[in-house]
Order: C-alpha cells, then sequence, then structure tokens
C-alpha cells in the first residue's frame, strides 16, 4: 500500500481541482448541472483514482487506475478547452490551469511508463 499523500502527481492533480472549483463558482448558473458539474467531476476523478490506486494490492492494479486517471485528465482537458472557449474564464486562468493540467498528464504517463517496465 502506498501514501497517495506522498506522490507529486496527486498533489498536483489535488491542487488543479481545488482550483476548478474555484473558478467554476463563476459559471453561469444554468451550467451547475452541466458543465461545472461535469468537469467538477472529471476533475476530482484525477487524484481520486490515484488514490484508489494506492489503495489496491499490485502494481498491475495500481497502473490500471492511473490509466484511469489519465483519461479522466484527457476529459478534463477538454472541458477546461470548452468552457474556456465558452467564455466562462479569463484567458491567463485557461493557460495557467491548462498547463497544470499537461504537467498532470505527463506525471501520469511517465509513472504508467516506470510501470510497465516493472511489470514485463
Amino acid at each position: 500500500m502506498k501514501d497517495f499523500r506522498q506522490l507529486i502527481v496527486w498533489n498536483k492533480a489535488h491542487t488543479l481541482v481545488k482550483a476548478i472549483y474555484t473558478i467554476t463558482k463563476e459559471f453561469p448558473k444554468e451550467e451547475i448541472f452541466g458543465l461545472t458539474s461535469q468537469l467538477r467531476r472529471a476533475s476530482s476523478s484525477i487524484p481520486t483514482n490515484i488514490a484508489e490506486g494506492c489503495g489496491r494490492g499490485s502494481d498491475a492494479d495500481f497502473k490500471r487506475f492511473l490509466q484511469i486517471a489519465f483519461g479522466s485528465a484527457s476529459e478534463t482537458e477538454y472541458l477546461l478547452l470548452l468552457t474556456h472557449e465558452l467564455g466562462y474564464y479569463k484567458e491567463e486562468d485557461y493557460i495557467k490551469y491548462n498547463n497544470e493540467l499537461v504537467e498532470v498528464k505527463k506525471l501520469l504517463s511517465g509513472f504508467i511508463t516506470k510501470l510497465n517496465k516493472t511489470l514485463k
């Protein structure tokens, strides 16, 4: 069992989720059950799956949850783009959060690659 709080990728994803919750507070009220909810769920799924994978018994299980987290990161990436293009927040915020998300995806990818090598 691994302590997810010790992982850089989890910490960066967790910080990003908190930022996304902050920016989505300003989204139009008609989006509360639409894009606001979807973006919050997709982004929170990233650190959630990392944490769940840490609680699993094998590296193979851990890798599977990291792959799920990567998929959620890709979904979040698209939703950030869409909500930015809809004008829901500023350009500089989009650049900042997208860059943070790309960093999380790179860390996840590296972690998955490392686990692939150890599982062979």
